[in-house]
């Protein structure tokens, strides 16, 4: 399979999988804070930061890395939504929720990442 399509067949799975999330965290939680997309780009950078640090330590090869890194996780996570529901809330005077949603998000993903590669590192 050529490395493309290991890339795509990620995607496939990881932008519906991130469109699924933000809907059912507007039905089920009723809030201004977009938790939908905050647990996909979370979990995105958990992940990978695992895989970064286990494609580095040998623990899983490029090729599983384009489908799982690349494909899946940059299909999963998303700059773009995160910048537009900003500017949203900040549009709508929810400057308060705003602030929440970028400090909460950048220090929550890095974090994760961190954390992330920290546990691949102990396993691989």
């Amino acid at each position: 399979m050529p490395d493309w399509l290991l890339v795509v067949a990620g995607g496939l799975v990881g932008a519906p999988l991130r469109y699924l999330l933000g809907v059912d965290a507007k039905y089920r939680l009723h809030t201004a804070f977009p938790w939908g997309t905050f647990a996909a780009n979370t979990g995105a950078a958990l992940l990978l930061g695992f895989l970064s640090e286990a494609v580095t330590g040998g623990g899983i090869g490029p090729r599983l890395h384009l489908l799982l890194a690349t494909g899946f996780c940059g299909a999963l996570s998303t700059w773009s939504t995160f910048s537009y529901e900003l500017l949203t809330l900040t549009s709508a005077r929810r400057l308060g929720t705003a602030a929440g949603y970028l400090l909460l998000s950048v220090g929550a993903g890095v974090g994760l990442s961190f954390a992330g590669a920290a546990v691949a590192k102990a396993v691989f």
